[in-house]
This record gives C-alpha cells, structure tokens and sequence, in this order.
C-alpha cells in the first residue's frame, strides 16, 4: 500500500512539474510575442519616417517648399484681385450709363393678357 502511495505522489509531483513547464513555456511564448511585436512596431516607424522624410523631400524638389507655394497663391490672388479692380474701374460708368437708360427708358404700353370688351 505504501508503494501505491508513493507511486501516486510521484505522479502528481510529475504533473505539477509538467504544469509548471507548461505555464513557463507559455510565458516565454508570450514575451517572444510581445518582443517581436515591438520590434515590429519600432521597424514600422522607421520606414515611416524614412518614407515621409523622402515624399517631403520629393515634393520640395518638385514643387517648392510649403511657404513658396503659399507665397505664389498670394501673388496670384492679389494679381487677380487687382485685374478685376482694373475692370470694374474701366466699365464703372458704361454700366452705370446702361442701368440709368433701362431705369429711364420707360415705354407705357398695355398688358399682353388684357382683353378690351
């Protein structure tokens, strides 16, 4: 009977140690997880600075920098502004001339509609 015994609690100190490697092993597994998740994530940054850092760099050699295209779009709304001041100065009085002639140009005549009995 002691035999049993000692076979039995040889058993169950066999499964506690397997158990115990077990949950030792799934936290390994886990740490390597989470490490290559991190290194994952630190390597997708890198590429997506460097990315960045060659569009910024491709836009500035094609396009200009920001403050140039700002400064150009300035230039070009003040000219526009300016041409349409240069019109409405050139045409000010023509149009004024018109509106007073239809204003005063006043013609009595009967309704299309009206019917005379």
């Amino acid at each position: 009977m002691a035999s049993q015994t000692t076979g039995i609690q040889q058993l169950l100190a066999a499964e506690k140690r397997a158990a115990e490697k077990v949950a030792e092993a799934r936290k390994r597994k886990n740490r390597r997880l989470k490490q290559a998740k991190e290194e994952a994530q630190a390597e997708i940054e890198t590429y997506r600075t460097e990315r960045e850092k060659q569009f910024l760099e491709h836009q500035e050699k094609h396009m200009g920098s920001r403050t140039d295209i700002v400064r150009r779009m300035d230039e070009q709304t003040l000219q526009k502004m300016e041409e349409l001041n240069q019109n409405v100065l050139q045409n000010k009085e023509e149009v004024m001339s018109r509106i007073l002639e239809l204003v005063y140009d006043i013609r009595p005549e009967l309704h299309q509609n009206l019917k005379i009995n």
